[in-house]
């Protein structure tokens, strides 16, 4: 297990992280939170220091959002994914989540020790519980009604699909699965819930509240058009996503963005995630 740990860049998911990795014992360096309160417990020092003296490298989720500057948030300057910034890490062990961009910056990250802690099954399924927590949040705080008492529909019955199902169902209210496969309808009849085939939401029951868990676009205009402008929908599918929102806001249907839920949500909880899956990492 490495002694010095070095968080580079981020957002508040990384600045819970390196407080969680300093209260263990560890020793935590940071670079690219010059503008983030103080990080208890983690010293920030320059990028080249950090290199310098960290055996182990975290970079943030995703590590880059436009292919050209590390995910920095908290940083006063973007930092240019370059073949300077990958030179730093030769030697090191650095953990990313979805590192393909940053593969295609230098080809000196082909000499370089990557994992991906995104990748990771553990991850999946421990950051949909947050997702579907975040999630329930939203629709508490925007529905006008009570949540408990209303017929929500959950598009998609894959990792997300099952938490949120399950924390609904747990606090009353009505809730319809959507899927395509026999052995997800079969656990979705296990359960409880009622099921609809993705390929015919909305023809015949109304919903309150529509979750869309589905990365590929399903709430067509025809489908929406089927659907009632008083309906919300939340949308947590990461991009495209599954809703035709401009067909949504010609239709008058209010569609709430919810990807990234984890970061926004819970950043604490999303942090000790990121952290416990690192630790399973190093210990294989």
């Amino acid at each position: 297990m490495a002694e010095n740990f070095g968080v580079i860049g981020g957002d508040k998911r990384q600045i819970a992280l390196a407080e969680s990795i300093a209260a263990d014992g560890y020793n935590v360096y940071t670079f690219g939170f010059d503008l983030a309160p103080e990080i208890k417990g983690a010293k920030e020092v320059q990028l080249s220091d950090a290199a310098l003296i960290c055996d182990c490298i975290i970079l943030p989720l995703p590590v880059t959002h436009d292919g050209c500057h590390l995910n920095a948030p908290f940083c006063s300057e973007q930092i240019l994914l370059d073949h300077s910034f990958a030179s730093f890490f030769r030697s090191k062990k650095v953990y990313g989540g979805m590192m393909d961009q940053l593969y295609q910056t230098s080809d000196i990250w082909d000499e370089i020790d990557t994992s991906d802690y995104n990748s990771r099954e553990e991850f999946a399924i421990r950051n949909a519980g947050v997702t579907a927590e975040g999630s329930i949040e939203i629709a508490m705080r925007e529905y006008p009604g009570a949540l408990g008492k209303s017929k929500c529909l959950v598009a998609g019955y894959g990792r997300i699909g099952k938490a949120l199902s399950w924390m609904l169902r747990g606090i009353g209210a009505d809730v319809t699965v959507s899927a395509r496969s026999q052995k997800d309808f079969a656990w979705i009849d296990v359960f409880g819930y009622h099921g609809v085939h993705t390929a015919k939401l909305c023809e015949k029951d109304r919903y309150d509240i529509i979750f869309n868990t589905v990365p590929a676009l399903i709430f067509t205009r025809r489908v929406l058009s089927r659907i009632p402008s008083d309906t919300l929908m939340i949308e947590l599918a990461s991009a495209p996503g599954g809703i035709d929102c401009k067909a949504a806001e010609k239709l008058g249907i209010r569609v709430i963005q919810g990807p990234s839920l984890p970061g926004r949500a819970a950043p604490k909880a999303a942090g000790e995630i990121i952290k416990n899956t690192i630790y399973n990492m190093m210990e294989e």
